[in-house]
């Protein structure tokens, strides 16, 4: 969780290039943002230690390691308690192709998304997934172009 924190234009601008970058080198964050390496580093620092920053990763090329279809999958249930979820939550957690797993307002309980090679693949996951819980439906949807797809958050809701 990240801690609550007050964040500058120098802030916004650093983030900005470790969203382009996160292998930018300092001096070059630096530059762009019109401080000196020192504390520029240190605000880097700032931003890792109050959770800002979470991570810095490679993004690898979904086609390039077999794994360019992307399956959403819809899944209700008629189960509503603590342990149901916590059976389901630490099942998704345990899948490497799902990247992500949203519980849902309105019709659809959760939304999961999958990075796979084939439509075997996903019929191997929906074979596990229903194995480890109880679920009402599912419904699957492959997408088919990709048309927009960013790890970059938007930084003008920033106070």
């Amino acid at each position: 969780m990240a801690a609550k924190m007050s964040l500058d234009s120098f802030d916004r601008k650093i983030l900005d290039c470790l969203q382009d970058n996160a292998d930018m080198a300092l001096a070059e964050i630096a530059r762009r943002v019109g401080l000196s390496t020192t504390p520029c580093w240190r605000r880097i620092n700032r931003l890792q230690e109050a959770g800002i920053v979470r991570a810095r990763v490679a993004l690898l090329d979904r086609k390039a390691v077999n794994a360019g279809v992307t399956v959403f999958v819809a899944v209700r249930t008629s189960q509503h308690n603590a342990q149901w979820l916590a059976r389901f939550a630490k099942a998704v957690a345990s899948f490497p192709e799902v990247m992500d797993c949203y519980r849902m307002s309105g019709e659809i309980d959760y939304l999961i998304r999958l990075a796979l090679p084939d439509i075997e693949a996903y019929d191997a996951f929906y074979k596990r997934l229903i194995a480890r819980v109880e679920l009402s439906d599912v419904t699957s949807m492959f997408a088919m172009e990709e048309i927009k797809s960013t790890t970059r958050l938007p930084l003008n809701y920033l106070p």
